[in-house]
């Protein structure tokens, strides 16, 4: 069987410019969110290797495990946190 060819994601280019801003800011409410997002959208996207190279480099930069991640940024949003975060900064894109 031929190996599977490499996609190009929608969103690789704003999604590169936001991890090129998380790659140099801290560990955030707001950032966690962002990084659990991404590493939702490109978990096992066939491409953007690049991307997800950089989003498991910020997991370990931040000394968190994916598991944590996901309990921080569930604790964020169970705490109402993130909608004020998300209406402040206007955006919302899970896509």
């Amino acid at each position: 069987m031929s190996e599977l060819q490499e996609q190009k994601h929608p969103q690789e280019k704003t999604d590169r410019e936001l991890v090129n801003r998380l790659l140099s800011g801290e560990a955030t409410e707001e950032n966690l969110l962002d990084l659990a997002r991404l590493r939702i959208r490109y978990y096992n996207f066939p491409g953007a290797r690049d991307i997800q190279k950089d989003l498991e480099f910020l997991l370990q930069k931040w000394q968190l495990t994916e598991e944590e991640l996901y309990q921080k940024s569930r604790q964020i949003y169970t705490t109402s946190k993130a909608y004020q975060i998300r209406i402040n900064n206007q955006q919302e894109d899970w896509s």
